[in-house]
């Protein structure tokens, strides 16, 4: 729900108070258009605001949507492939939906969360047949076992508010989108019960219901700290915003730094970049989301910056250079007493062997890097596709597809000579 914030407050419907219904993305199940937590919005007079699956299945929402509104409770609706009824309502990329369908008052909790559009906050939804939402105001801070609006919202149940602990405050303070299934206090969801409960004649044995929990939680845009004002720094700034960060450019050099073509990013700063980085570290201004891409090329710069950055937990580093120019950093951070284990999280040459050249093919490149690291974060099991040039071998740049047919013998004579090229 909390990806309709940022348009929600000019959405009509919504600003006149009308009534209406959000529909949740709460369950997936193969390939998908839109992950976990997207929403459509859509009013009493049928308006919509968002999209769940690029039109496969939104006709069919919005019918339940306004039954939702006329009978006041919130349902659960599946969506699949049908192979055999070609007028089927469902997903033709074959995958499955569950989507939470739910109405919303003006003046809900929800709707005064979505309102707040700047604010870091959660929403923790409880979808079983008890129903009941509870807005988190501080989602890094919050400490499930002290909360008593959560506790009230699973039943004042000690051990299940133990076990909710365990899953939703990574959820909370990561930022994340999730679902959290917990055993009811009866009994657990697999089967197993009570002695009493086991006491019973199978028929007489009743299934207590499991408790089911939907969590979003919106933290402030994770960090880019681009070190480096140069062509590829400069390149980088627009797709590390669309990656949704908040983008700081920074360099020693005042000349450098100032220049009119970083002015895109959200700062721009003039200091030493490891003193910078140690600087922000503690103020609590870097988290595990942070991602540093060190594009320097300038030893000076580079390996205290590198020294400071693998000592954090960050959600990626990666720097710039020939594949000579970092063996020799690899050298000095195991000379300064840098672990082994640190210098493996470490994207040296930065990027995917894309092939990439310029600067703006440098700038997909480490994008494309990042957008895999954060992928392999929530599947540990990485699927095959183009490696990092820091798991290749290699030259860094492809060779002319079509050579100079004259300058083709003397390139081949002298190839021994040739260095790789110093900015990558």
């Amino acid at each position: 729900m909390l990806d309709l914030m940022p348009s929600l407050g000019s959405w009509r419907p919504a600003v006149s108070g009308q009534l209406c219904a959000v529909a949740t993305i709460v369950g997936t199940g193969g390939s998908v258009p839109r992950p976990l937590g997207t929403s459509m919005m859509v009013s009493e007079n049928g308006e919509i605001l968002g999209s769940l699956s690029g039109g496969c299945v939104e006709g069919a929402v919005v019918e339940a949507a306004l039954e939702a509104m006329r009978d006041g409770g919130s349902r659960l609706e599946s969506f699949g492939y049908s192979s055999e009824d070609a007028f089927a309502v469902g997903l033709t990329c074959g995958g499955e939906l569950e989507v939470h369908i739910q109405p919303l008052k003006a003046g809900s909790a929800e709707l005064s969360v979505l309102a707040e559009t700047q604010r870091p906050a959660a929403l923790i939804r409880r979808l079983d047949s008890h129903g009941g939402v509870m807005v988190v105001d501080d989602p890094v801070r919050f400490r499930a076992m002290e909360s008593e609006e959560l506790a009230k919202l699973l039943g004042d149940h000690p051990s299940t508010l133990f076990a909710a602990a365990a899953q939703v405050e990574p959820l909370l303070q990561g930022g994340r989108t999730g679902l959290v299934r917990l055993a009811p206090p009866e009994g657990c969801i697999d089967g197993w019960g009570t002695t009493e409960r086991l006491a019973l004649p199978p028929r007489e044995e009743i299934q207590p219901e499991p408790i089911t929990l939907f969590v979003e939680s919106r933290l402030p845009a994770a960090r880019m700290l681009i070190f480096g004002a140069n062509d590829f720094g400069a390149a980088l700034l627009p797709p590390g915003q669309l990656l949704g960060c908040n983008v700081t450019l920074c360099d020693a050099r005042p000349a450098f730094a100032t220049q009119s073509r970083f002015a895109g990013a959200e700062q721009v700063v003039t200091e030493w970049p490891h003193r910078y980085l140690e600087a922000e570290a503690a103020a609590g201004r870097i988290d595990a989301r942070t991602v540093v891409c060190i594009l320097t090329h300038d030893p000076k710069f580079d390996v205290p910056l590198l020294e400071a950055a693998l000592r954090m937990k960050l959600a990626y580093v990666g720097a710039m250079g020939s594949r000579r120019s970092h063996r020799q950093r690899m050298d000095a951070l195991l000379e300064a007493g840098t672990p082994l284990e640190s210098l493996e999280r470490l994207h040296s040459p930065i990027g995917l062997n894309l092939g990439a050249v310029t600067p703006a093919e440098v700038a997909v490149s480490i994008t494309a890097e990042i957008i895999a690291e954060r992928g392999a974060a929530r599947k540990p099991s990485k699927a095959p596709g183009f490696p990092s040039l820091r798991d290749s071998t290699g030259p860094i740049h492809p060779a002319p597809s079509h050579p100079d047919p004259i300058q083709a013998p003397l390139r081949a004579a002298t190839q021994h000579l040739t260095q790789e090229d110093p900015w990558t």
